[in-house]
Protein backbone atom coordinates (compact mmCIF):
# COMPACT_ATOMS: atom_id res chain seq x y z
CA UNK A 1 0.00 0.00 0.00
CA UNK A 2 1.21 3.10 -0.73
CA UNK A 3 0.46 6.66 1.65
CA UNK A 4 -1.54 9.30 0.55
CA UNK A 5 -1.25 13.16 1.00
CA UNK A 6 -3.85 15.17 2.04
CA UNK A 7 -3.65 18.72 1.18
CA UNK A 8 -5.85 21.62 1.73
CA UNK A 9 -6.53 24.56 -0.77
CA UNK A 10 -8.84 27.46 0.64
CA UNK A 11 -12.03 28.33 -0.79
CA UNK A 12 -11.79 31.83 -0.10
CA UNK A 13 -8.36 32.26 -2.59
CA UNK A 14 -8.70 28.89 -4.19
CA UNK A 15 -6.51 30.14 -7.09
CA UNK A 16 -4.01 31.21 -4.66
CA UNK A 17 -1.58 27.54 -3.86
CA UNK A 18 0.43 29.99 -2.09
CA UNK A 19 -2.62 29.26 0.83
CA UNK A 20 -2.04 25.56 0.55
CA UNK A 21 -1.19 23.65 3.09
CA UNK A 22 -0.24 19.59 3.70
CA UNK A 23 -2.95 18.20 6.59
CA UNK A 24 -0.80 15.01 6.74
CA UNK A 25 0.25 11.55 4.87
CA UNK A 26 -2.10 8.49 5.56
CA UNK A 27 -1.23 5.31 5.02
CA UNK A 28 -4.49 4.11 3.26
CA UNK A 29 -6.88 5.76 0.73
CA UNK A 30 -9.49 4.86 2.93
CA UNK A 31 -7.84 7.08 5.97
CA UNK A 32 -7.31 10.30 3.85
CA UNK A 33 -10.51 10.25 2.92
CA UNK A 34 -11.84 9.99 6.50
CA UNK A 35 -9.40 13.20 7.09
CA UNK A 36 -10.95 14.95 4.50
CA UNK A 37 -14.25 14.22 5.71
CA UNK A 38 -13.28 15.46 8.93
CA UNK A 39 -11.94 18.62 8.00
CA UNK A 40 -15.50 19.21 5.93
CA UNK A 41 -17.52 18.27 9.05
CA UNK A 42 -15.40 20.60 11.12
CA UNK A 43 -15.98 23.46 9.13
CA UNK A 44 -19.51 23.04 8.95
CA UNK A 45 -19.75 22.80 12.14
CA UNK A 46 -17.89 25.89 13.16
CA UNK A 47 -20.16 27.65 9.90
CA UNK A 48 -23.15 26.66 11.86
CA UNK A 49 -25.57 29.32 12.86
CA UNK A 50 -29.07 29.24 14.13
CA UNK A 51 -31.55 29.11 11.97
CA UNK A 52 -28.86 28.86 8.77
CA UNK A 53 -30.52 26.72 5.87
CA UNK A 54 -28.41 24.08 4.38
CA UNK A 55 -28.18 25.51 1.46
CA UNK A 56 -26.60 28.79 3.54
CA UNK A 57 -24.32 26.56 4.92
CA UNK A 58 -23.09 25.08 1.66
CA UNK A 59 -22.51 28.51 0.49
CA UNK A 60 -20.89 29.77 3.53
CA UNK A 61 -18.41 26.40 2.85
CA UNK A 62 -17.99 26.84 -0.60
CA UNK A 63 -17.41 30.55 0.18
CA UNK A 64 -15.02 30.57 2.82
CA UNK A 65 -14.11 26.62 3.50
CA UNK A 66 -11.07 24.62 3.63
CA UNK A 67 -11.03 22.21 0.10
CA UNK A 68 -8.92 19.20 1.06
CA UNK A 69 -7.93 16.39 -1.36
CA UNK A 70 -6.01 13.94 -2.04
CA UNK A 71 -2.63 13.08 -3.61
CA UNK A 72 -0.38 9.29 -4.15
CA UNK A 73 2.94 9.70 -3.50
CA UNK A 74 3.70 6.93 -5.88
CA UNK A 75 3.67 7.91 -9.73
CA UNK A 76 1.24 4.45 -10.24
CA UNK A 77 -0.82 5.28 -7.13
CA UNK A 78 -4.74 5.06 -8.45
CA UNK A 79 -6.32 7.82 -8.77
CA UNK A 80 -7.98 8.94 -5.31
CA UNK A 81 -11.87 10.54 -5.82
CA UNK A 82 -13.21 12.57 -2.87
CA UNK A 83 -15.11 15.98 -3.47
CA UNK A 84 -15.13 18.13 -0.77
CA UNK A 85 -18.00 20.25 -2.12
CA UNK A 86 -20.13 17.18 -3.27
CA UNK A 87 -19.70 15.67 0.52
CA UNK A 88 -20.00 19.35 1.95
CA UNK A 89 -23.19 19.53 0.20
CA UNK A 90 -25.02 16.05 1.11
CA UNK A 91 -23.75 16.31 4.79
CA UNK A 92 -24.81 20.61 4.69
CA UNK A 93 -28.48 19.06 5.09
CA UNK A 94 -27.18 16.55 7.87
CA UNK A 95 -26.33 19.28 9.92
CA UNK A 96 -28.83 21.89 9.18
CA UNK A 97 -31.70 19.94 9.95
CA UNK A 98 -30.01 18.02 13.33
CA UNK A 99 -29.39 22.39 14.65
CA UNK A 100 -33.09 22.86 13.80
CA UNK A 101 -33.97 20.18 16.59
Amino acid sequence: MSPYKVLVDDNYDYADEERRYQYGVFPTAEAAIAACKGIVDSNLNGFMKPGMTASELYDAYTGYGDDPFIVGLNADDELVRFSAWDYAKERSRLVASQRKV
